[in-house]
């Protein structure tokens, strides 16, 4: 399958919540079928049956209020309701956009978030797409905390074929940073990807422990890390964006991965992470495979949404 084609497998829950939506909106009032010379506004109860559709595909409050107020102030012509939110997503999430730039050696990511959000998965599916790109990946297991969390990084080290420095379970997570970035400068690695644990945003003890490693990893590598990936779970909808503001606050967070978004219907949240925080997703997951990691590409992610290409 192509990214398009994975993206619209993924995102099916999605389309059906937000584009049947919008259609039958635009049925209701009989917007579609305008011609390029005339032109309709949008009624109240209209506004508010959009702004509903948008809140139930979790594209949050303040990005669905912005679409519609948007919608609402355009000259129609020819255009369906579907068509403007569509082109008004994309301008909210093209805002945020920007790739990843790896201009050091070694370039320095770590990965956070809290339980049960992927990132175990996440960095062993990064790390095979690095390698695929001709990089030379170390996974360092800074996630001491958890049982059997090490053994699972192995594992998916071992999948993508790339080197790993681990530690005992129970060990300081901030000395097998420090023995990372000693390997990685060694061996002339490109690119280290730190796992963490998984860590409660409320939990204040862990957070300083996050805020140690990105320390030591800065002292060992000049401007390490030079990106902190905050792993989301788009099923949690909006509790999500909480998480992602206290870890902003704690870790500097620079990208967002978005993760199972194959069994949501609620994949407007990339919408409510560009509006309201302002970062830009890296890599949204679409599935269980080691391919199933993709590179965030916004009008392929609309378009997806909207099984159409522009």
């Amino acid at each position: 399958m192509g990214i398009f084609d994975k993206l619209k497998a993924g995102l099916q829950k999605t389309t059906r919540q937000l584009r049947d939506g919008l259609d039958r909106l635009d049925e209701m009032v009989g917007l579609g079928g305008l011609s390029e010379t005339r032109t309709r506004e949008i009624d109240v109860d209209t506004a508010d049956t959009l702004e509903e559709i948008l809140l139930m595909a979790d594209v949050g409050v303040a990005a669905s209020g912005e679409i519609v107020q948007s919608v609402g102030r355009r000259q129609r012509r020819g255009e369906s309701l579907r068509d403007l939110v569509k082109q008004e997503m994309l301008r909210i999430l093209e805002s945020s956009n920007a790739p990843i730039a790896i201009t050091s050696k070694p370039h320095v990511a770590l990965i956070v978030g809290v339980n049960g959000v992927g990132k175990t998965t996440t960095i062993g599916k990064l790390a095979n797409q690095l390698k695929g790109e001709g990089r030379a990946v170390l996974i360092c297991a800074a996630d001491t905390f958890r049982a059997a969390a090490v053994d699972q990084l192995q594992i998916w080290a071992d999948r993508a074929g790339v080197g790993i420095v681990r530690a005992r379970e129970g060990s300081d997570p901030a000395a097998v940073v420090f023995d990372a970035m000693t390997a990685a400068k060694a061996r002339q690695r490109d690119v280290v990807l730190v796992d963490t644990a998984g860590r409660l945003h409320t939990r204040a003890n862990l957070m300083n422990e996050l805020d140690k490693i990105r320390r030591v990893a800065g002292r060992e590598v000049p401007g390490a890390p030079h990106e902190v990936l905050l792993v989301l779970d788009a099923t949690v909808g909006q509790n999500g964006l909480a998480q992602a503001r206290e870890f902003t606050n704690v870790a500097g967070v620079t990208g967002i991965v978005l993760t199972k978004l194959d069994g949501t219907a609620k994949g407007g949240i990339a919408v409510a992470i560009a509006h309201d925080l302002k970062l830009p997703i890296r890599y949204v997951g679409v599935g269980e495979g080691v391919d199933d990691l993709l590179p965030f590409a916004p009008r392929d992610y609309v378009d997806a949404i909207f099984l159409e290409k522009w």
